[in-house]
């Protein structure tokens, strides 16, 4: 787990959102180009922090913040373990609000202050040490505080549907309903941002009707995934989406099973790129969480890169899950700054979206599955009301 909160204390008027402090640790983690570390936070009372401060430090009396970078005085045998720590974090609840009283602050940006504090300190900081590196300090402190503000007014990510499934669901009976052309209307009257359909070299949902009258009625922005074969090109070229998102196909495969091998396919996905550039077709392109795939489509001209979250919504434990989502927002963030936009889809739902849609750098969530079977309990509307709220949420707790 990269962040680890303990809560000792709490205060009666300022409670304690856990989740929304471990998102906020990690986010600081990754602006600090650490989020392959794990920090432990320790929420204490002026009492506790009293001893802490006598105990290893022979001082009476508490302070707002302690930090123990686990490199400080650890044995050396702990460089052998396949583990990235930087240490604890202890902070008093009782003196960050007497701070922030004094200060003329909100409690809450007291406590991001001195969580920032502590994690410069894990990192090395320290500004009892030279007045330079005291000015150095709070200048990396206020920048920090300033991104953080932007990240939390930053627009959230916006919400495209898939609806393949509901046209899954028609196909199964031969019939014309479900619609997903209706479908697709009332998600964007609930409030998404785009429809997603994907167009399969088998028809097995989605068909050459329900694209071509899509394109007709969608009010947001269209974007069709397919192969990266001649036949979907000739079609996206003469339909002309508002987006391409090229993704890898089998026959066999239920649903999309991995990223596009752009590396591999570097020569053949240039190509379509390129072809669909002369109709002024933005491409997506369809990758695992992996530097080198996401550095290729920059090289050859994509527009956006879509990061495969399977392997993050399938994990069958936490620490996998943990693992999975490092990949996706270090993938994210190398993305981000090579000019790309950032996507991200594939086995999102109504538990796992929050922590993915609290990455500042991704612009757009595509999520079908769970929205349509969702939909059959509450109806399509509130299914995507109830995930935009979600991601709304992400943003807003942090």
């Amino acid at each position: 787990m990269p962040a680890d909160v303990a809560i000792h204390y709490e205060l009666a008027s300022h409670p304690i959102n856990r989740s929304a402090i471990e998102r906020q640790v990690q986010w600081f983690l990754r602006q600090l180009e650490a989020s392959d570390h794990s920090v432990s936070l320790l929420l204490v009372d002026d009492e506790e922090m009293t001893r802490l401060n006598s105990h290893y430090r022979g001082k009476d009396g508490p302070t707002n913040v302690l930090s123990f970078p686990l490199a400080e005085g650890s044995d050396a045998g702990f460089s052998d373990l396949p583990i990235k720590e930087l240490g604890d974090i202890v902070i008093s609840l009782d003196t960050a609000l007497r701070e922030a009283i004094e200060l003329g602050q909100k409690f809450s940006f007291r406590l991001s202050w001195l969580i920032a504090h502590g994690l410069l300190h894990l990192l090395g900081y320290d500004h009892e040490r030279s007045e330079d590196e005291a000015i150095q300090m709070y200048e990396l402190e206020q920048e920090l505080l300033q991104r953080l503000e932007h990240h939390r007014r930053h627009p959230m990510p916006h919400l495209a549907i898939n609806v393949d499934h509901v046209a899954t669901i028609r196909q199964a009976r031969g019939t014309t309903e479900p619609d997903p052309v209706t479908a697709a209307a009332i998600c964007e009257l609930a409030g998404a941002s785009g429809i997603v359909v994907h167009l399969r070299e088998d028809r097995r949902h989605m068909q050459d009707r329900d694209i071509r009258l899509l394109r007709q009625t969608i009010k947001t922005r269209m974007n069709l995934e397919m192969g990266a074969t001649k036949e979907m090109i000739g079609i996206a070229m003469e339909v002309g989406p508002d987006m391409v998102t090229l993704v890898p196909e089998k026959r066999q495969e239920l649903t999309t099973e991995g990223g596009l091998d752009v590396v591999g396919q570097k020569k053949k996905i240039a190509k379509a790129i390129e072809q669909l550039a002369k109709k002024n077709i933005p491409v997506s392109l369809f990758v695992d969480p992996d530097l080198d795939q996401i550095a290729t489509s920059k090289d050859i001209g994509a527009t956006f890169v879509e990061i495969h979250t399977g392997r993050y919504a399938d994990a069958v434990t936490e620490a996998i899950r943990d693992q999975e989502f490092l990949l996706i927002a270090e993938s994210a963030q190398e993305a981000y700054q090579l000019g790309l936009k950032v996507n991200a889809g594939h086995g999102l739902d109504y538990r796992n979206t929050a922590r993915v849609a609290a990455l500042d750098t991704i612009e757009e969530l595509s999520i079908g599955h769970a929205i349509i079977g969702r939909s059959v309990y509450v109806g399509i509307e509130r299914a995507v009301r109830e995930m935009l709220d979600i991601i709304q949420q992400a943003r807003l707790t942090i």
